[in-house]
């Protein structure tokens, strides 16, 4: 079997390219992705829909800063970029949550929240 958080990284390059069909190739057909505070969508057919929505819009450009694999479960975070209608980009930190059922996933919630150009968390203020 292959390693998890292989399979993530593989799941990031898929959207990076905006492959919804490679994205969902390593899904089980009752997906349920959980974007918190957002929406939650489940079924491959659902996810195709829902992305459907974001067509003619640039991908995101994203890198993990972290990643922890266990057992069934991966967990990454990072920063992300996106460009609005208007062509402005926006950066985010996100964290995705992956839960794996018979080497596919099978849940997989993501928190994202918009930060400020550099902006950077500091827990001295």
């Amino acid at each position: 079997m292959e390693n998890y958080g292989n399979i993530v990284e593989k799941i990031n390059e898929t959207f990076m390219k905006g492959d919804t069909e490679g994205f969902l190739s390593y899904c089980n057909e009752d997906l349920k992705w959980t974007m918190v505070g957002e929406t939650t969508v489940i079924g491959k057919d659902a996810v195709r829909e829902f992305m459907a929505q974001m067509e003619g819009c640039e991908p995101p450009a994203f890198g993990v800063d972290a990643m922890a694999v266990d057992s069934d479960n991966v967990a990454a975070h990072g920063s992300m970029t996106m460009k609005d209608e208007s062509g402005k980009e926006t950066e985010y930190r996100y964290c995705d949550f992956y839960r794996f059922h018979n080497g596919l996933v099978s849940e997989l919630t993501s928190y994202i929240v918009k930060t400020s150009k550099g902006e950077e968390s500091d827990a001295s203020n």
